[in-house]
């Protein structure tokens, strides 16, 4: 019996997987040093694993290993209000909803809005991930370009109006974007609100990176641009700011969508896992977060320009990037006959150099951007950073070499 012979359903086709999380596993077959700019996580010296490891002897009882309720624990869900009461962004705890990561608010958002055929708007690049959950769900997708400010509102409305219909809802990522490290402009913020009224479309606001912002100024949230606003699905997670293998997140719905978030979770996991949520609590309590944020912001602040400094040095005009104020992401765009060389062969060639990214194939639903890549900046070392950009340029050159049109290296072309 073969794959084809099963009773699949229908969605079973809409399964398209991670190329970023299989990437994890691709990585750890190799057997030489590779210098990692793939995967989206923080540095192993980034993780406060001594602090972690001091917390379960004092915080751990029987309660740890049972069930939980599954909107979260009550002093997790206490700690986190009380954290973010004192940031840009408050909230009120029953609007809150613990989630086994940021994934499962993304899972969430879509099984409780999403309908075979509905139309979903994503940003192009995008975090596939999150536009693979839509797809999971039977969504048409609409791609909507990115720029310097974000997602192109105005593109948008355009795309929108072609189409002739419109969107059940619009997933974006408004700061420091995946994979670009854009961030959305105010204004583009508050036209974007203005379009999801007028449309009845749910905005799923991603945010895994806006407590890291090293540089500029904070800009409005959409829930302080538009307070308790029921078409605002907010998603946050704790795998950017502590770490990811907690699998801790939460979700900051309209408190009316909150029993319609339970039953959907319920039908998930019945609860985020019990210890991993007592180890944060306790150290939200002791006050590590403010000084564990601020060590990140300064530390990463140092990683965006490592990099950015060795991409000038040994690829030059050879490629344009974004310049992030904060979060992970640098997106790399090849240019003039650079252009010519897909990414998808790059990362090829790269791997064997010794060097790995994520090629812009896997950050669109469609494949697009074959000319670009994404790389992060917060896992490596600005002298382990130094190597990889050495390793990705002989990378170039190689798979440049491969071109029809001639064998330039780095020296002829930059």
């Amino acid at each position: 019996m073969t794959l084809r012979d099963l009773p699949l359903a229908q969605r079973a086709d809409h399964l398209v997987g991670s190329i970023i999380d299989s990437s994890t596993s691709l990585l750890a077959k190799q057997t030489h040093d590779i210098v990692r700019f793939a995967m989206g996580a923080p540095a192993e010296e980034a993780v406060p694993v001594e602090l972690f490891n001091s917390v379960p002897a004092a915080v751990y009882d029987a309660s740890s290993y049972t069930y939980g309720a599954t909107e979260g624990e009550p002093h997790l869900l206490n700690a986190l209000t009380d954290y973010l009461a004192t940031t840009a962004d408050p909230t009120a705890r029953e609007r809150i909803t613990i989630t086994s990561g940021g994934m499962q608010g993304l899972d969430l958002a879509c099984k409780i809005f999403v309908d075979p055929g509905d139309l979903v708007v994503v940003e192009s690049p995008t975090y596939t991930n999150g536009s693979a959950t839509a797809l999971s769900y039977g969504a048409d997708l609409l791609e909507v370009p990115v720029d310097d400010d974000g997602m192109d509102v105005a593109e948008l409305e355009a795309l929108v109006e072609a189409s002739g219909r419109t969107p059940k809802a619009i997933y974006t990522i408004p700061n420091f974007q995946n994979p670009s490290g854009t961030t959305m402009s105010t204004e583009r913020r508050i036209r974007l609100l203005e379009l999801a009224h007028r449309w009845n479309a749910i905005i799923i606001d991603d945010d895994p990176y806006g407590l890291l912002r090293f540089e500029g100024e904070d800009l409005p949230s959409f829930n302080q641009l538009s307070p308790n606003d029921p078409l605002i699905f907010s998603v946050r997670t704790f795998s950017k700011i502590l770490a990811p293998g907690l699998r801790v997140g939460w979700v900051e719905t309209d408190p009316e969508l909150q029993q319609l978030v339970i039953n959907a979770k319920q039908a998930m996991d019945t609860c985020t896992n019990v210890p991993a949520q007592h180890l944060v609590a306790e150290f939200i309590l002791r006050g590590g977060l403010d000084d564990h944020l601020n060590w990140l912001r300064r530390e990463y602040h140092s990683r965006k320009e490592a990099m950015l400094a060795s991409i000038d040095r040994h690829l030059g005009r050879r490629v344009r990037t974004t310049n992030p104020e904060g979060g992970f992401f640098l997106w790399v765009t090849l240019l003039g006959e650079d252009a010519e060389v897909n990414s998808q062969r790059l990362f090829d060639i790269a791997l064997a150099e010794g060097v790995a990214f994520i090629p812009g194939p896997a950050l669109s639903p469609t494949g697009r951007f074959t000319d670009a890549f994404r790389l992060c900046f917060a896992s490596t070392s600005p002298e382990r950073t130094e190597v990889g950009i050495q390793r990705l340029a002989a990378a170039l050159d190689k798979a440049r070499a491969e071109l029809p049109f001639g064998t330039a290296t780095a020296s002829g072309v930059r």
